[in-house]
């Protein structure tokens, strides 16, 4: 059973094993693919038309498929390595330890965002931007640039209390769980790390940044987490709803996956600490 661990726990064999495997998808254009689907989601999903991945309910079954399918192919690379996942709410500054040069690499230079150390880093020669934003073919980030801050431990908090999924419009104007952690409204969890990141994070090709993958895992913990508080409230809509994704309907692109197929994560892989 995959266990997928805190990222500040890892031993540096499993930094290595992780990093190893990500430049080795990346290498044989396997990496690319899942950039290319992400973002081709996020600039069709509206907010007043057929959306999937993004401000909508199926905003978190989605996802959760797409990091099961990126988590398979580490694993077809590498089979001893787990997506990892980033507490935002304890590692908070650019020092922390997933910014280091033996992992992630830190933040970009003032000029141009772009990353000059770690494994990432264009000068490796080993991290070519290909799926783009504009012209510009090296990986970017500006951690914490303009005083931003992350979302802090009472801020999730209170979005884990929420005990209604979702709700109408089903959209990014939706109160409810999904939209306040997706960050659409309330204290913007999800959107709001995002932007803390900035650079290719920023945008719809934002697994460009092997962080995406560690800022995705957390997401999906949350919501493993407010599943687990919440046993009684479920995903919504059930059915009858235009332009989203009800309970039992496909997902595209896979075609073969509903929500519901997506509500337990455990026959797939469990976290390393309880809810």
């Amino acid at each position: 059973m995959t266990v997928r661990k805190n990222q500040a726990e890892l031993s540096s064999a499993e930094k290595r094993a992780f990093t190893g495997a990500l430049l080795e998808l990346k290498n044989s254009g396997r990496y690319d693919a899942f950039v290319t689907t992400h973002n081709d989601f996020i600039m069709r999903d509206t907010d007043h038309g057929e959306r999937v991945g993004h401000r909508s309910p199926s905003f978190l079954p989605w996802h959760r498929r797409f990091l099961l399918e990126f988590e398979r192919a580490l694993q077809s690379v590498d089979p001893s390595v787990a997506l990892p996942y980033w507490d935002w709410t304890v590692d908070r500054t650019p020092a922390a330890s997933l910014w280091a040069s033996d992992f992630l690499g830190g933040t970009g230079r003032s000029r141009d965002g772009r990353v000059t150390d770690g494994p990432f880093a264009a000068s490796g020669g080993n991290w070519d931007i290909s799926v783009r934003v504009d012209g510009r073919d090296f990986l970017r980030r500006t951690l914490g640039s303009g005083g931003r801050q992350l979302p802090t431990r009472a801020e999730v908090e209170s979005v884990l209390a929420m005990e209604t999924y979702d709700m109408p419009p089903w959209n990014s104007a939706s109160d409810g769980f999904r939209n306040h952690l997706e960050g659409w409204r309330g204290v913007n969890l999800h959107n709001r790390v995002h932007v803390w990141v900035g650079g290719h994070m920023a945008t719809g090709a934002s697994p460009n940044d092997p962080v995406f993958w560690l800022h995705h895992a957390y997401v999906d913990k949350l919501w493993a987490d407010w599943q687990a508080r919440h046993p009684r409230s479920r995903y919504l809509p059930e059915g009858g709803t235009p332009d989203v994704v009800d309970l039992h309907e496909t997902m595209r692109p896979w075609g073969d996956v509903t929500p519901a197929d997506m509500l337990d994560h455990t026959p797939h892989y469990t976290y390393d600490t309880a809810a």
